[in-house]
């Protein structure tokens, strides 16, 4: 995955090939001690390790101390491996996926955790993850990639208040999608599509009147709603209205 090998660069596990890529101004290939020590990764890397804080976050997570990895349920192993990444409060957390897969109990328990960590201490976290849901409750600034481009980045807020979905309303019915300036990307049939949508939303209604139609409703569009507008999955066929 792409995410995947992106923060594999930021730990210097992987040499690009062009460009180039720093962490706290460091290059992570030739100086991994200096990236490392002030990133997220394991207690023998770390002698700042935070005995106590790391017994209270097993406490939260109900684990057993004395029960070895391999014998853990794989929520709890994801458990186990965010304590073993927080604990030292690192400067820099890097976490891939740390969600994926997990019933949606831990993966409150965890998501909570990072939030604790951030809140606690203002600490950075790269939390890379398909669930944009996720990513939408934790972030403060996204960065959105399809095919190993970047399709957009920029702080949350005005990530979202950037585009916004539609539901727009046509006298006449029509099996073709409306020409609607700003439209990003557009589903529906007949006489009624809900449309995702970019930049002023005045020009986009009055886009809308000149073709006879009216907005009914209009809200902030979804992470997930903006991404795959800009990956291209657009006029999915609904049942006419």
């Amino acid at each position: 995955m792409e995410q995947t090998v992106v923060l594999k660069h930021l730990l210097g596990l992987l040499r690009t090939t062009t460009g180039s890529v720093r962490v706290f101004g460091l290059d992570p290939v030739l100086d991994p001690v200096g990236v490392l020590s002030r990133v997220g990764y394991t207690q023998a890397f770390h002698p700042t390790w935070d005995a106590a804080y790391a017994r209270e976050l097993l406490e939260s997570f109900g684990l057993d101390p004395s029960k070895k990895v391999e014998e853990l349920s794989k929520g709890m192993r994801a458990q186990a491996g965010l304590i073993a990444a927080v604990a030292h409060r690192p400067e820099l957390l890097i976490l891939d996926e740390p969600s994926s897969g997990l019933d949606a109990v831990v993966r409150l328990d965890i998501l909570d955790a990072i939030v604790r960590t951030v809140a606690d201490d203002g600490r950075t976290v790269i939390f890379s993850s398909h669930l944009l849901d996720e990513v939408e409750r934790m972030s403060d600034h996204v960065t959105l990639m399809h095919h190993g481009r970047v399709t957009l980045s920029g702080v949350l807020d005005d990530v979202r208040h950037a585009s916004q979905r539609s539901r727009v309303r046509f006298a006449e019915h029509s099996d073709q999608p409306p020409a609607l300036e700003t439209a990003l990307a557009m589903e529906g049939g007949g006489r009624t599509w809900s449309v995702v949508h970019s930049g002023s939303l005045e020009l986009f209604h009055h886009s809308v009147l000149a073709l006879g139609g009216e907005v009914v409703e209009s809200r902030d569009a979804t992470l997930e709603e903006i991404f795959v507008a800009r990956a291209g999955r657009n006029r999915q066929p609904l049942e006419a209205a």
